[in-house]
């Protein structure tokens, strides 16, 4: 009997433990192993500092591996976390699982990639708000640069997206898309996917130069596929003849940008966005604030800027 009431006394104890050692919140990310992510969870870590609180980190192998990510979360979901925050790899990949956490009093916050709101209400989810970067305001932001340099002669402009359907994708689409038809004189000769993947958009790039010659321009989504573009340019000896503009700002595409030849790019701020979801995801769990699918979530956008090789341009 004593060593029955041992066992058992070694069975309270090890839950115990791990309850106690189970971190406040996690934190959910496309990867860990992409510099822009790398930089959401320094954001995140700093702000946790600062909050006296312990976050887990995860992420699938892979940033286009949606069942990977939805096991993660679902895993997080049976742990004792207080809040999640999380950047999902498609905006309608994770609504059920959100919707789960709620019912089980956990609170999301959604960055990055945003979650497609009308499919979480429709099952019952909400998230407490969303925070990165206006999308819409960096491609435009991105399109107005383009017809400034272009000046007064205009020109044909590509654009290569991310992949279909993806927020960051499509919204940055549209802006730069508004951006570029502040001018006249510019137009958009050819608009196609690159699925966030460097040799599809090199390949992509390389057929839009040779069916547009007279391309002056391309505008690129991420700076995973703006290295695919600049290697197209250089492939067809049009290096200098031909703007390339990415957006992320990426450790490689700054040097790329210093060699002289990717053009720009529009620079995101990882770290704010960290610390933002960080900072709305505890004060959503200390203040205890209800889960309304109904209730519109809170949007804190983060601003960008443009980095050339002179340096950071605001504008």
């Amino acid at each position: 009997m004593k060593l029955r009431n041992v066992a058992l006394s070694c069975v309270l104890l090890s839950a115990v433990s791990q309850a106690a050692m189970a971190a406040d919140v996690a934190v959910i990310l496309k990867s860990l192993s992409d510099p822009f992510f790398l930089s959401v969870k320094q954001g995140v870590e700093e702000e946790a500092k600062k909050r006296g609180v312990s976050v887990d980190f995860f992420a699938p192998a892979s940033d286009a591996d949606p069942q990977g990510q939805l096991r993660l979360l679902e895993d997080a979901i049976n742990k004792n976390y207080k809040g999640i925050a999380l950047a999902p790899t498609s905006p309608v990949s994770l609504v059920r699982a959100i919707a789960k956490a709620n019912k089980k009093g956990i609170y999301v916050v959604n960055i990055d990639e945003k979650v497609d709101i009308p499919q979480l209400r429709s099952v019952g989810g909400s998230i407490v708000g969303y925070t990165g970067t206006d999308n819409v305001m960096l491609g435009e932001k991105a399109g107005k640069f383009i017809v400034k340099q272009l000046g007064e002669e205009g020109g044909k402009v590509a654009i290569i997206e991310g992949k279909p359907g993806y927020f960051a994708s499509e919204t940055r689409k549209s802006g730069v898309t508004a951006g570029l038809k502040s001018s006249s004189k510019v137009t958009i000769a050819s608009s196609q996917p690159g699925d966030w993947d460097r040799v599809k958009a090199m390949d992509v790039t390389a057929n839009i130069l040779q069916r547009y010659p007279d391309i002056r321009a391309i505008y690129s989504a991420n700076d995973v596929m703006s290295l695919g573009v600049v290697q197209a340019v250089k492939n067809a000896g049009k290096l200098g003849k031909v703007m390339v503009v990415g957006t992320d700002a990426s450790p490689e595409a700054r040097d790329s940008i210093k060699r002289g030849e990717l053009t720009a790019s529009i620079a995101q701020n990882p770290q704010a966005i960290g610390s933002m979801g960080l900072t709305m995801l505890l004060d959503a769990v200390n203040n205890k604030v209800p889960m309304d699918p109904k209730a519109e979530p809170k949007f804190i956008p983060v601003d960008t800027y443009i980095v050339t090789k002179d340096g950071r341009v605001d504008e």
